[in-house]
């Protein structure tokens, strides 16, 4: 197929048989089925390399007012929101070392949050923290989880290096009896369960891996003791190796500039590459971003918000590469808001997303000075096919002698490894060391993926019933036939792409609902009929996004290339609107879920 410069016009037919056939060099009859987890044999990859060793401990048989099954973002801030609404006993039980979730885990080289920090890092106002960059480094961000778990007092009662292994319901108590891998088995009025969409590291199930004679990881687990050196670099340990990487998502963006610097040769085996735009990182004063009043983080994400999610907000106060292309985010989310439906709007849509993508094209032919290697960095798809990336080193990298793109598109990826290293082709490359930049399980950890069973009211199992008849929630919060149990995360309320933002509207929530249920000594538990009407709401109005999803490149927004089928599964009209509608009807209407203690 001959090659169209990203910079001369091109008519959208020609761009669509384009990127139908780089879809088509991609695409895996076994779609997610080429991954495998970090489980059994290959678990050692899962393993905490932040702990020294799992301290001995008793294990507990106590009773606390709510216990917190996850300790990232979302677990921290059900437990700060808990805490404001006069909660005492919070325990928040985490399989790290320590509270961060993501953050925690993922402390790869050059790791930044790539959501402008002022608006990623939640409760600014409550800590009084002003971010130093504009985006900020892993460290900054794990410290933060830290400062608010230690403002609102969360270390005492919490489980460290501890996964939740069950949760039943005892009617006899009206609590939770809540088990662990270490031997607990404690009592909780209300169990809030936040396991997140990032947790659970995924590997390629590419032949041979497990005889690999090099050192192996993944970015989610950076071996420092190995590399050597820190998240700025320094890896001395990587001086005289041979380094190969798979994965040119978000991570390998970002972790590929360092190593660059650090090892004697990079193979960067990449199979689609990611639609790089500029980051333009930069330090911030308080100045900067109008930290000057109460509220003004609040205002800014609020801000944020509302122009990724597709409403007029007047100024846009973050003015960076998401809210610039907020209108091609239509499709990513399911709860975008727009006015207008039909040919014209596609139409339209299309062409201000082909505009985009060729400017992102040309970007990479400015600033890769081999054509050969600029060509196959080229992101031939739509911009809402794949996560974008931010960066203004990746593409540098590149021109630089100790580095080689191995593009593994026809062969589907690295299609074997050996004791030395790695088959794409006829060519092998002899490697010391491969990393796995591959991501996670997107939202298959915790309840959804079974490994966390959950038994309700006469001893229903949670995940059977979903099994059945689907999902059913109110909000996406409570279930019947399970009382006193939240659910954080992404099922049946509103998305966006500044997931903290989310978690922290939900956690507000969700303590409300506690404080509602001891007011008035009372179970919450919505009603059957009361499911139904909420997923009718979300299904009225759901988008139509299959078609578009199975034309793109395969990754994890469409099942590796076997499609994203439309499910009512989000609220369909805005982060923006949901959380106005969760305010009204706790002010309203949250009694409605509520149901007497007694009751059986």
């Amino acid at each position: 197929m001959t090659t169209t410069q990203a910079s001369e016009p091109m008519d959208l037919g020609a761009l669509r048989e384009r990127y139908r056939f780089e879809r088509e060099r991609r695409v895996r009859p076994d779609g997610a089925g080429q991954y495998q987890s970090a489980e059994a044999e290959f678990g050692y990859y899962a393993a905490d390399p932040y702990v020294d060793g799992t301290a001995g401990r008793e294990p507990l048989r106590d009773t606390v007012d709510v216990a917190v099954v996850g300790g990232g973002f979302g677990g921290i801030l059900a437990g700060a929101r808990m805490r404001q609404q006069g909660v005492a006993r919070v325990r928040i039980v985490e399989k790290g070392g320590d509270f961060g979730g993501t953050w925690y885990w993922n402390r790869y080289p050059g790791i930044h949050c790539d959501i402008e920090s002022h608006v990623y890092l939640p409760m600014l106002d409550e800590t009084g923290y002003v971010p130093e960059w504009k985006y900020a480094p892993g460290e900054e961000i794990r410290q933060h989880a830290m400062r608010i778990a230690r403002k609102y007092d969360l270390y005492p009662d919490a489980l460290f290096s501890t996964a939740v292994t069950s949760l039943t319901w005892d009617e006899a108590s009206g609590t939770w009896l809540v088990a662990t891998d270490r031997g607990d088995a404690f009592h909780a009025t209300y169990v809030v369960t936040s396991t997140g969409t990032l947790s659970e590291p995924k590997l390629p199930g590419i032949p041979g891996i497990e005889t690999f004679r090099g050192h192996t990881f993944h970015t989610s687990r950076w071996d420092y003791s190995y590399t050597g050196g820190t998240p700025e670099g320094g890896m001395t340990g990587l001086s005289g190796k041979r380094v190969g990487i798979v994965g040119t998502g978000a991570t390998g963006v970002q972790a590929i500039p360092v190593l660059a610097e650090d090892a004697q040769h990079v193979y960067v085996f990449q199979r689609t590459p990611s639609s790089v735009d500029v980051r333009a990182n930069r330090r911030t004063t308080a100045e900067d971003v109008g930290a000057d009043h109460d509220g003004w983080a609040r205002e800014r994400r609020e801000n944020f918000l509302r122009i990724v999610s597709g409403e007029t907000a007047g100024q846009d106060l973050v003015a960076d590469g998401w809210t610039a292309s907020a209108g091609l985010l239509e499709k990513l989310l399911p709860s975008f808001s727009r006015d207008q439906a039909g040919a014209a709007f596609e139409a339209a849509y299309e062409a201000a997303d082909a505009a985009k993508m060729n400017e992102l094209r040309t970007r990479v032919e400015q600033s890769v000075t081999d054509p050969d290697t600029a060509e196959k960095l080229k992101p031939w798809y739509r911009y809402a096919c794949k996560r974008p990336t931010f960066s203004d080193k990746y593409y540098a990298a590149f021109n630089r002698d100790n580095v080689s793109l191995v593009d593994t598109a026809d062969t589907h990826g690295i299609e074997r490894i050996t004791e030395h290293g790695a088959v794409v082709g006829d060519d092998t490359y002899e490697l010391d060391c491969l990393i796995f930049a591959t991501g996670f399980s997107v939202g298959v950890s915790g309840i959804l993926s079974g490994k966390l069973p959950v038994q309700g009211r006469g001893g229903a199992q949670l995940l059977h019933a979903w099994a059945r008849q689907g999902p059913r929630t109110l909000h996406g919060f409570s279930s019947n036939g399970f009382p006193n149990l939240i659910h954080m995360g992404s099922l049946h309320n509103a998305s966006s792409v500044n997931f903290t933002h989310v978690l922290d509207e939900q956690a507000v929530h969700a303590a409300a609902l506690v404080a509602a249920a001891e007011s008035g000594s009372a179970l919450i538990e919505p009603s059957a009929e009361a499911e139904d009407a909420w997923m009718a709401v979300m299904a009225k109005d759901a988008a139509d996004h299959e078609w578009f999803h199975a034309e793109c490149t395969p990754g994890y927004y469409n099942r590796e290339g076997l499609g994203r089928p439309n499910t009512a599964s989000a609220y369909p009209h805005g982060a923006a609107a949901f959380h106005e509608l969760l305010k009204r009807w706790r002010e309203e209407s949250i009694g409605e879920v509520l149901r007497p203690r007694a009751a059986r």
